[in-house]
């Protein structure tokens, strides 16, 4: 298993840089974890899609895909693009130390 050191923690991460390790996350490291995708600082917006993703993860066990994040935490996808620009998706679960959504959308 492959780690990665990120804001002095070392992590379980798999081939594409995700977290393997869920429990490894705290809200501390995000900020890191944000300006290693290029995330400078994170704002309340950023706060209430994660906090979302993790709390659906724990109740669900997977992350919670685009469409699921857009309507359940009342996120517009067109906000979501805005807040993790080009592939949100992945940017918000890899901020929240999660696994990447099994489905894109």
């Amino acid at each position: 298993m492959a780690t990665e050191l990120i804001g002095g923690v070392e992590l379980d991460v798999d081939e594409e840089g995700f977290m393997t390790n869920p429990g490894q996350w705290t809200e501390e490291l995000a900020p890191a974890l944000g300006k290693e995708i290029g995330l400078d600082e994170l704002t309340e917006e950023h706060w209430k899609v994660i906090r979302f993703l993790r709390s659906d993860y724990e109740a669900q066990g997977e992350t919670a895909t685009l469409r699921r994040v857009s309507t359940l935490a009342g996120v517009p996808t067109k906000d979501l693009y805005k807040l993790f620009p080009k592939k949100p998706a992945k940017k918000m679960s890899y901020v929240s130390g999660l696994q990447k959504p099994t489905g894109c959308v």
